[in-house]
């Protein structure tokens, strides 16, 4: 059985994502989903909606398996979520997408 999603560690990502580097005044949320979790916000430079609605940004899956963890990030264009790497700890995960140094999630 899976440990995620659980409310614990949602919370602690909602916390962590205020470090992050970009677009620092929107309030993303962070949802639970099979093995993992979501985050949503509005859209930050409206260059995906140009309404500022909410857009996904992330998906964070848990590996039981390795206890590892993959991060996803949106393609927008065709709504299909595109692998963007794997990380031995969610703390790890989370650093990469405050950092977001490809801008592949705060567009």
């Amino acid at each position: 059985m899976n440990a995620h999603p659980n409310e614990f560690d949602r919370k602690r990502i909602a916390k962590r994502l205020e470090d992050r580097c970009r677009y620092r005044y929107v309030h993303p949320e962070v949802f639970a989903i099979e093995n993992g979790y979501e985050v949503k916000s509005p859209c930050c430079s409206r260059n995906i909606d140009s309404e500022g609605g909410v857009i996904d940004i992330a998906k964070m899956v848990h590996l039981p398996q390795t206890n590892s963890w993959r991060l996803f990030s949106k393609a927008h264009e065709d709504g299909s979520w595109v692998y963007y790497g794997e990380y031995a700890a969610l703390s790890d995960l989370i650093v990469e997408l405050n950092l977001d140094p490809e801008r592949k999630f705060w567009q």
